[in-house]
């Protein structure tokens, strides 16, 4: 059975590929021969993790301990409660709607308060003690109590 045109292309076109494919091979191999030495292909790694082509200063070596060195989670350091407990100023509180905001007299942050989370009414312009919880939209206050003064 005869070969067909486009059979005899494509054919061609394969053994051009293989033989320029050949040259390429050779081309490097003869490149890697008078190539560079060694200590030219050597890389190494400076004291801020920047690939360099001279190696690093042995003065700016600083030794790490093993033991020191975390993985994973660090370890749950026990949390003191009153570090917990935050003061702040009712910034607006609605008493029909029973919600408002606090904000944190150091942090200058805006916390969500609650009427459930109310130990007594609150109003505008108070200073409150309260703690603050991770909710789903956000920072919450909690345990909300008014400061005598």
């Amino acid at each position: 059975m005869a070969e067909s045109w486009n059979k005899k292309d494509r054919e061609k076109k394969k053994q051009q590929s293989k033989k320029e494919k050949n040259e390429r091979k050779l081309e490097r191999k003869e490149q890697s021969k008078d190539g560079k030495s060694f200590d030219d292909m050597l890389a190494y790694i400076d004291e801020n993790g920047n690939l360099s082509s001279k190696p690093p200063d042995p003065n700016k070596r600083v030794d790490i301990k093993a033991e020191d060195i975390e993985i994973s989670v660090p370890k749950h350091q026990p949390v003191n409660p009153e570090d917990l407990i935050r003061k702040g100023v009712v910034s607006f509180f609605n008493d029909a709607k029973g919600y408002g905001f606090i904000k944190d007299l150091v942090t200058q942050e805006s916390a969500f308060v609650h009427v459930n989370s109310l130990s007594e009414t609150i109003k505008e312009h108070d200073k409150v003690t309260y703690e603050v919880e991770m909710g789903h939209k956000g920072a919450n206050a909690v345990n909300v109590k008014l400061v005598k003064s």
